[in-house]
């Protein structure tokens, strides 16, 4: 016999989020989101609508991300910036370099967080923290139209 999947709304969500310890705070000014805290780690959750689409008894979750778990760096949820040879924690107005302890405390976090929200865990990001952004020095630009980059070191003329 198949079982029943029951699945937890907002409210619900964000109750078992403050009994496993999650710091659960509204965001400022801003309607249905809240900040989740945990291990030096946090994210933005909202609250997500009905589900749309040709087959509406699809399940859902009853909340999206607003901001993917990142490092709290000066009280803000930070992104993860890769650079090939370094990984780095960068918010608007600051970019300090990403420790294995940050690492670890984010990828922790974000695990038990799925976990009480119903999303599934990918397999590329259960292996590791995996970055939001990549800007390694070979392939800046590369997303421009092909009129509009820059040309590459190997094709300018010599030097004399």
């Amino acid at each position: 016999m198949r079982t029943k999947v029951h699945f937890l709304n907002f409210e619900q969500v964000l109750a078992t989020l403050r009994s496993l310890a999650f710091d659960v705070a509204p965001v400022p000014g801003v309607a249905n989101q809240v900040l989740i805290r945990k291990y030096g780690a946090g994210a933005i959750l909202a609250q997500a609508g009905e589900p749309s689409g040709p087959d509406k008894k699809l399940p859902h979750t009853a909340v999206r991300w607003r901001e993917r778990p990142g490092y709290l760096v000066a009280g803000e949820v930070a992104t993860l910036l890769d650079r090939g040879h370094q990984k780095f924690w960068n918010i608007k107005r600051l970019e300090v370099p990403a420790t294995a302890e940050s690492l670890q405390a984010v990828h922790r976090f974000a695990e038990e967080l799925r976990e009480v929200i119903g999303e599934p865990s990918l397999y590329n990001e259960s292996l590791g923290t995996t970055s939001d952004s990549y800007l390694y020095d070979r392939v800046k630009g590369r997303d421009l139209p092909v009129a509009e980059r820059p040309v590459p070191a190997w094709e300018l003329p010599p030097k004399v």
